[in-house]
């Protein structure tokens, strides 16, 4: 019998944490070849990037490996293929600028931005392009294990301290970019986190707040930030009651003017419990920002995600963890493990088998499937891969419920 009666803690981090900006370039650069490839006529298929981001005090570096179209390479002085790093460089300042820095130690302007890629290693591109066992399938990019988490707590079937602590950060940085009176004095850079009271197994009362935001005017102490941000995350919580004896920690060191990377430096792929499940779901330990689908950590855990979100929605458990096992080169995933918490209304190993039939969960089935070659992964950089609305132009297509009615179908027959 799950446990009923609990604290539990989540957090999140803004657009402007300095890992949050990594993983923005990271993603915006994956986008940035989708679009090159479309306009360069390269089949989306081929695209492969594996792109990492450090900042720091007004410097940026973009590592990894990728395989682009002709449009972003360039020959150098012996004549060869190179990558082309003006067009890089310009996405990652479009990037800041977008989230909003504009301070002497991190400016979308005037920071040093260094461009590292290079081709794809020919050893790691063999698993995907030649597979041996694929039979015209490509095969894993790299062997790993995923998860996916679904549960019945908040509207958007997530874990509710983390879909609390996301909406404050969410709600405080469209202030801010909207400029509504004291709000658009914060900075970009902020973090929050939710302790949730649960009994009889529901989410019941919020009983610690914890928010520490940037703000550019130096004169504001902990109690002026209180003021300009309570309003924002009352509004976050909603119907969720705030104990009486609830402790506010707001700006708790005092004064955060000093943010972003300026303040400590980011790197792509350090958030990947605020990427997820808050910590109420296990996690294969890869990062997803800055990786095009072939990479299963990114495709695999939005397919299991899809999966455990349409089996609660199909109402066959409040509860739904699933995880997926690959390896390199090999197209279909090695195992399939499905955990309904004690709250299932079917057998997990039936529902283990059912999942196979509805999905094909190899990479090129995922990618087809969920329409992941496309550019829109820059949005899924801050607050959260999941629990998002799916939009019109594909993007976190794998929240959609539309596979209820065949899960349903393929667990009754």
């Amino acid at each position: 019998m799950p446990r009923q009666n609990y604290l539990f803690t989540s957090e999140s981090v803004s657009e402007g944490h300095p890992d949050k900006v990594c993983d923005r370039i990271s993603d915006e650069i994956v986008d940035l070849v989708y679009r090159e490839a479309k306009k360069a006529g390269m089949d989306p298929w081929d695209v492969r990037v594996a792109c990492e981001t450090l900042a720091t005090t007004n410097r940026v570096v973009i590592a990894g490996e990728v395989r682009v179209p002709p449009t972003l390479m360039k020959k150098d002085k012996n004549g060869h293929d190179v990558i082309n790093p003006a067009k890089f460089k310009s996405a990652a300042r479009k990037a800041i600028r977008a989230i909003g820095y504009e301070q002497s130690g991190f400016h979308w302007k005037t920071a040093k931005i260094e461009v590292l890629l290079h081709a794809q290693s020919a050893d790691i591109a063999q698993g995907v392009d030649n597979a041996a066992d694929r039979q015209g399938e490509e095969g894993a990019g790299d062997q790993g294990i995923m998860f996916g988490y679904a549960c019945t707590e908040t509207p958007d079937l997530m874990p509710a301290p983390l879909y609390y602590s996301h909406k404050i950060l969410e709600l405080l940085a469209a202030a801010r970019h909207e400029g509504k009176g004291d709000a658009g004095k914060l900075g970009p850079d902020a973090k929050s986190q939710v302790t949730v009271r649960y009994v009889n197994g529901k989410a019941a009362e919020v009983t610690q707040i914890v928010l520490s935001t940037q703000h550019l005017d130096e004169s504001w102490d902990s109690r002026k930030v209180r003021k300009v941000v309570e309003p924002y995350i009352r509004e976050a919580l909603g119907d969720l009651p705030i104990a009486k004896d609830a402790n506010w920690y707001i700006n708790p060191t005092g004064k955060f003017v000093i943010g972003g990377p300026d303040g400590d430096s980011g790197l792509t792929g350090r958030k990947i419990i605020v990427d997820t499940y808050g910590g109420a779901a296990p996690h294969g330990g890869g990062a997803f920002s800055g990786k095009d689908t072939t990479k299963v950590d990114r495709s695999a855990a939005y397919a299991a995600r899809y999966l455990a979100k349409n089996v609660v929605a199909a109402k066959l458990a409040e509860r739904c963890t699933i995880q997926l096992a690959y390896a390199i080169g090999v197209a279909q995933p090695l195992s399939i493990y499905v955990d309904l918490h004690g709250t299932g209304k079917v057998e997990e190993a039936e529902l283990e088998e059912a999942l196979r039939k509805v999905m094909d969960l190899s990479p090129s089935g995922i990618r087809r499937h969920l329409d992941l070659n496309k550019p829109i992964y820059a949005k899924t950089a801050s607050y959260g891969h999941f629990g998002r609305k799916a939009g019109r132009d594909g993007s976190f297509s794998w929240e959609k419920t539309d596979l209820v009615k065949a899960i349903k179908q393929a667990v009754a027959a």
